[in-house]
């Protein structure tokens, strides 16, 4: 096993591990299973006992390790588990912590994935979930039942890009002896949910934190208590369900990490530019760098200032049709994809409430603000950011909506 100096992360330039040869990047454990050199600490293994053994990989491996503390450090948390995807670290911790007859409370826009699970699949389960507007602090503390056992948001939530006051929304929790958690995809490092009181903080690793849109992965970030949990043999929602990372996987996001820090400064940089040019041209834009954003003084009071208000930015293109041509000229004209998903180097551009969100009833789209014409920017690294607005201001003008 490879030996590693570590040191926290949220500067991550700090990350260090060493490989087994003395390679500057950790050796990866391209094995399924792991071999003992006892029978008896194979049972504490299993047991749970054995510190620093490894058992097989659907429950851990050297690899997966390794990206789960560097993330663990990055959100200030005790540990981490990795999964195969962000519904894979999502899903598993939501069951840990409920059973039939549970009751969630979570905020009505978050990812449509997240809301079909907490709408449609866990009722099987009898569990149940209150959709509430996740920024009236009354609201949520209203939607509190005795069986209520977790609140769940998104920091920045998808696609409306609606704050969660993290601060308040932790006393509430901590008043009724209830578990938040946070889902952060859309804003690794520029908000530390931890620090603000979550108990347990989520992401797609699929997104920012890779980067490069080759790779799917989630993390569960939180208390060495929830994490040994989740990894029981017995009972852990992680082990039994099975939507484990592969070791390949976890050493190239460990890989891109590094690089996060720098990304999305740049990712912020050029959506603040792009939101402020565009909502005045007076398209109805909303950014959290924005003054106009009604969550801009409560983002400030939250944010590591150096990283920005985040890569994510939402236009307002009239209707579905016009939205719909907006988006095939600019990937026609090379401004980026049409496409879901986030994080990538170039810009990603799509229509949430056909895409992302259709998950959620129409009713509840119109209710909660989410308009069909609504596009979801998520802005690239673009080295000349003043180009690429300029030749968006001539499809939005070839179109019609300027």
């Amino acid at each position: 096993m490879a030996d590693k100096t570590f040191k926290p992360a949220n500067s991550i330039q700090d990350l260090q591990y060493f490989g087994e040869f003395g390679g500057v990047n950790p050796s990866i454990s391209d094995s399924s299973t792991y071999t003992f050199l006892s029978a008896k600490t194979m049972f504490d293994t299993f047991e749970g006992n054995a510190d620093g053994c490894y058992l097989y990989s659907r429950h851990s491996t050297p690899s997966n390790l390794y990206l789960g503390e560097a993330l663990a450090a990055m959100e200030g948390t005790e540990t981490a588990n990795v999964a195969a995807s962000g519904m894979g670290a999502i899903t598993p911790t939501i069951l840990q912590f409920c059973q039939a007859g549970d009751h969630i409370v979570s905020s009505r826009t978050i990812y449509g994935g997240t809301y079909a699970f907490l709408k449609n699949f866990t009722p099987r389960m009898e569990i149940h979930t209150s959709f509430v507007d996740i920024t009236k602090l009354e609201a949520v503390e209203a939607a509190i039942t005795p069986e209520t056992k977790v609140i769940f948001c998104e920091c920045v939530s998808n696609p409306l890009l609606e704050i969660a006051d993290i601060a308040g929304l932790a006393k509430i929790a901590k008043k009724h002896n209830l578990q938040l958690l946070v889902d952060n995809t859309f804003s690794p490092l520029t908000i530390s949910p931890a620090k603000l009181g979550a108990d347990v903080v989520m992401h797609s690793l699929t997104k920012f934190i890779n980067g490069s849109s080759d790779t799917m992965g989630g993390v569960v970030c939180g208390s060495q208590e929830l994490i040994d949990s989740l990894r029981n043999v017995n009972d852990g929602a992680c082990m039994l369900l099975g939507a484990s990372m592969d070791s390949l996987r976890a050493a190239s996001i460990l890989k891109n990490l590094r690089t996060l820090h720098i990304r999305i400064q740049q990712h912020s940089k050029n959506a603040l530019f792009l939101a402020e040019k565009i909502e005045a041209d007076g398209l109805r834009t909303v950014y959290p760098g924005l003054k106009s954003h009604p969550g801009h003084s409560l983002y400030n009071s939250m944010m590591n200032e150096q990283y920005g208000y985040g890569g994510i930015l939402t236009i307002d293109a009239g209707n579905l049709d016009k939205a719909n041509e907006l988006m095939e000229l600019m990937q026609e004209r090379n401004l980026g994809y049409l496409a879901v998903s986030l994080g990538f180097y170039k810009t990603l551009f799509s229509a949430p409430g056909t895409s992302t969100s259709s998950e959620i009833p129409e009713d509840e789209q119109t209710e909660m603000g989410l308009t069909d014409g609504l596009i979801r920017f998520s802005i690239g690294l673009d080295a000349d950011i003043d180009r690429t607005y300029k030749m968006m201001r001539e499809c939005m003008e070839k179109v019609g909506i300027l």
